[in-house]
């Protein structure tokens, strides 16, 4: 007696395909699905929404979409449509979560358009399609669009075409600071919603070929202002792979300035260098916790245990750091936001997280082996010429350190009071929840005024000195600390007759600063009558916000 179809489900409903929509945007999946249910006319499908981080911050979560494929599963199996970027790799990472081992097997990820993959899927799925089929309708979702209006075919079968020949391009880096933390995630963001793949060699200097895809590796390039790098791409779509590369970094990619002040950190013993200016007084306040560390001799599970660790606290990670960057973005503008977005295309590193799954199958522990691998390319970056893009180490260093704490249980470290926040380090994530209100200032034992804690001190208005020395960290919880960040000064448990001097300086910068911001609305002329027109990048509401009280009268990016 023959087997039965177990990939052909019955008639839609309980027993039908399950689908997944997963997309960075909730409004944009739920719109994709309402669409669907139009086409449906009252049969029933099962259909479950992973997107955003919630219902306004842009986002995937590998967690949320685990639990959606768990919700929909069933004997036919499910198929997963996603949008662009970190949507796929999320959905791989979420397969790697699933509870029931042979879920995993009834799962198929689908690179269809998500709205008419969506609306063909689920009329398959309705109409008792198995998920080979289900799969199959939606990627050809296109082939009638193209059809009527006369396109090229976009079948699967042409999406496997042989690849073509090798598309080479040149550009001249223009970036300030050259091809530093920002700029190469976005090229690498870029190239991963391509088709094609890409390598990137710097020709100034004979580094690379390294792929495009992999920030841990493009940084390696140590591509500086000036300096020629080749882009070689092949498949289906190299040719517009190179020109869309090529125009990016004709655009500079898309980088705004920062204000950042290039002044690598001094050994401490030079004393505090200025970091954020403005005057900072209150009782020094510690960090409450100090992140956990590489626990090597922790009980090593079985591999495919290790790796879901791994995968499990990456996801949280990446949900915290996108949660952040929101917040940023809001508060301090995309500027400062775009911080984070190197640390996301680290935590999306295919060649990254292919080597911790390395270590991991030759016997290794889930902590030991995603520090290993950060701290291999902490040191490659911390060996770059050139003293901008070597502070970048200090993003490997807050992701490697971000996914260390999650994976040993740990908590976010947060300043035990209201004052002047005494620290080692801080990460970007540590700096940017920062509350202006509660923090007066912010005084470092390491770091430089070039460092991303640095940029997000200035992006938040807090007074911040960078270098001071490990000996700041033995002042008692509550003494007295008065800084400028401006000039560096740092005094502690000072005279009376100093911190009222301060306070004096403190209420002398208010009320300068208060009597700028109430001309700020007045024409912008010269002594000699020429006027200037005023206007100011804008790259999110809370930019456009600021520029206004600024006095802009006019808008760019």
């Amino acid at each position: 007696m023959a087997e039965p179809d177990t990939d052909r489900a019955g008639s839609g409903g309980r027993d039908s395909v399950g689908l997944v929509v997963v997309s960075h945007s909730r409004a944009l999946a739920s719109a994709a699905v309402a669409l669907a249910a139009e086409m449906l006319q009252g049969r029933e499908v099962k259909i479950e929404v992973a997107a955003g981080l919630d219902d306004t911050t842009f986002g995937t979560d590998a967690v949320q979409i685990r639990e959606a494929i768990e919700r929909v599963d069933g004997p036919a199996g499910v198929v997963v449509l996603m949008d662009l970027g970190s949507a796929v790799l999320s959905a791989e990472l979420a397969l790697d979560l699933l509870d029931d081992p042979t879920a995993r097997d009834r799962v198929i990820l689908s690179p269809a358009p998500i709205v008419e993959g969506l609306v063909v899927a689920s009329v398959a799925a309705a109409g008792g399609a198995g998920r080979t089929e289900v799969a199959a309708e939606a990627r050809n979702a296109l082939m009638g669009k193209a059809a009527h209006l006369g396109t090229e075919d976009l079948s699967v079968a042409d999406a496997e075409s042989p690849a073509q020949d090798e598309v080479v391009g040149v550009f001249t880096v223009g970036n300030r600071h050259g091809l530093h933390a920002r700029p190469a995630a976005r090229l690498v963001a870029e190239v991963r919603g391509l088709d094609a793949a890409v390598r990137l060699s710097n020709l100034t200097t004979g580094a690379g070929p390294v792929p495009g895809g992999s920030l841990s590796r493009v940084a390696t390039l140590g591509a500086l202002r000036g300096h020629e790098v080749e882009v070689r791409a092949s498949g289906r779509l190299a040719q517009e792979a190179v020109e869309h590369l090529l125009a990016l970094a004709a655009r500079d990619f898309d980088e705004v300035g920062d204000g950042v002040v290039v002044a690598p950190a001094k050994p401490s013993t030079s004393g505090p260098l200025p970091g954020s200016p403005g005057i900072g007084i209150g009782p020094a306040r510690h960090l409450a916790a100090e992140p956990a560390g590489p626990a090597d001799a922790e009980p090593v599970a079985e591999p495919s245990a290790e790796w879901r660790r791994i995968v499990g606290a990456v996801a949280e990670v990446r949900r915290e750091i996108e949660q952040v960057r929101a917040l940023t973005a809001r508060e301090a503008g995309a500027g400062a936001a775009g911080i984070f977005d190197a640390h996301l295309s680290l935590l999306a590193d295919d060649e990254l997280l292919a080597d911790v799954k390395r270590r991991i199958s030759s016997g290794e522990g889930a902590v030991p082996a995603w520090a290993a691998c950060l701290a291999e390319v902490e040191r490659e970056w911390a060996a770059l010429p050139d003293p901008y893009l070597r502070e970048r180490a200090h993003d490997v260093r807050a992701v490697r350190d971000q996914v260390v704490r999650v994976l040993a249980g740990g908590t976010l470290r947060r300043p035990a009071g209201d004052g002047v926040l005494v620290a080692d380090d801080l990460t970007p994530a540590e700096a940017a929840e920062l509350d202006p209100e509660r923090v007066s200032g912010i005084v470092l034992t390491q770091g430089s005024a070039s460092s991303h804690a640095a940029i997000l001190a200035r992006a938040r208005s807090i007074p911040l000195v960078v270098a001071a020395g490990g000996e700041v960290l033995a002042v008692a919880e509550g003494t007295t600390l008065v800084l400028d960040g401006g000039t560096g000064e740092l005094h502690v448990d000072p005279a009376p007759d100093l911190l009222a001097a301060f306070r004096v300086r403190a209420a002398e910068l208010a009320e300068r600063r208060g009597r700028e911001l109430s001309l700020a609305g007045q024409p912008a002329a010269s002594t000699d009558g020429t006027r200037f027109a005023v206007s100011a990048n804008l790259g999110s509401v809370a930019d456009a916000w600021a520029a206004v009280a600024a006095g802009a009268e006019g808008a760019g990016l």
